[in-house]
């Protein structure tokens, strides 16, 4: 008798557990979410690459501003920008508390408000941007500043790639419910999200701070 006759196959999508989390719940999705750690790897290599760039071109400021002249000595634009985005990571773990809980109209909630911090912060990203340009600032000034929007400029690439990303599963949410499918999804672009977070704080630290120090 095969597997499938005997009834001992499942679907890659059926829960295989009780007790677990949703979204660990089919081997499907522990084995996706356990994909998707690896491919953050690919990305913490990514950032280290530009981190290290722009340590070593900090110095090379040729004709153009130093960190010191691009910052200044007001430091509420990119203070605002690290209390959004690390904000948005606390209601992003909400919507994961929410999801794991049962209330579904409250996880909804707190995807759509993630997402509008997440639009705040790149609002405040292209503003700043914006502001450098029109100084004359731009990234072919100076290798520095090629480094600084580049780096600066990925994570915000992320950032928007991520605002879209939830988009799309909160509209599978409320087309689908929260399933198994629905579930990992979520669970895997809040990694994603708080991964972001994280190497804003070092952006915020080596970039920024050290900037104005």
């Amino acid at each position: 008798m095969s597997i499938a006759h005997s009834g001992l196959q499942h679907h890659v999508d059926e829960p295989l557990q009780t007790g677990v989390p949703l979204e660990f719940s089919t081997e499907d999705g522990a084995t996706k979410i356990l994909g998707f750690w690896l491919f953050m790897v690919t990305d913490v290599l990514l950032f280290a690459c530009l981190f290290a760039t722009y340590v070593v071109l900090y110095k090379h400021i040729g004709a153009g501003a130093s960190a010191a002249k691009l910052f200044g000595d007001d430091v509420s634009g990119f203070t605002a920008e690290t209390f959004i985005l690390l904000t948005s990571s606390f209601t992003c773990g909400l919507a994961t508390y929410e999801m794991r809980h049962g209330s579904h109209s409250r996880l909804k909630l707190w995807i759509v408000i993630t997402m509008l911090l997440g639009l705040s912060f790149i609002g405040l990203e292209v503003y700043e941007f914006s502001t450098f340009v029109s100084h004359g600032d731009t990234m072919s000034t100076s290798a520095f500043l090629s480094a600084f929007f580049t780096l600066v400029g990925t994570h915000g690439a992320h950032v928007s790639l991520g605002i879209i990303w939830m988009g799309l599963i909160l509209y599978q949410i409320s087309r689908r419910g929260v399933n198994p499918v629905t579930a990992r999804k979520l669970f895997i672009v809040s990694l994603y999200w708080h991964f972001l977070d994280v190497v804003w704080v070092f952006i915020f630290t080596v970039v920024y701070l050290t900037g104005v120090m």
